[in-house]
């Protein structure tokens, strides 16, 4: 089986989140969604997705249990501090207030997917300087 390529499957959950967000039904009147399910479905494919990425830059072990958003952290800090900042403010967007929350706010999921491209795009950036494979 031939290995995917990390950055490109980040992507390609950003593209099936932006999928799922459609179902969300837009309401201009409220200016938001009127189905929070799948607000939380997409918010939780972004992180997804930014997380393949992440792990492509930084090789956090699993070890036992789940790697926590301060590992993450952790090792942004030492590598790349624009990183990082993009990393928090994912993580509060994307898995807080998206997939946790199911924020109906565009503005809001608007942000998450802005901040996926940012973390995938700086990632992106950091494996062709180190190879990531």
């Amino acid at each position: 089986m031939e290995k995917k390529d990390p950055i490109e499957e980040a992507r390609r959950y950003v593209s099936n989140a932006k999928e799922t967000i459609e179902k969300a039904n837009f309401d201009p009147e409220i200016r938001g969604y009127t189905d929070n399910k799948y607000v939380k479905t997409a918010g939780n494919i972004l992180w997804n997705g930014c997380l393949l990425a992440l792990e492509a830059v930084f090789h956090i072990c699993k070890g036992k249990g789940r790697p926590s958003i301060e590992k993450y952290e952790e090792v942004a800090v030492q590598r790349d501090r624009k990183l990082l900042t993009a990393i928090v403010e994912g993580y509060n967007i994307m898995h807080l207030s998206m997939g946790y929350d199911g924020t109906r706010n565009k503005k809001v999921c608007d942000a998450g997917f802005e901040s996926a491209n940012a973390i995938i795009d700086r990632c992106a950036i950091l494996c062709a300087e180190t190879v990531c494979a």
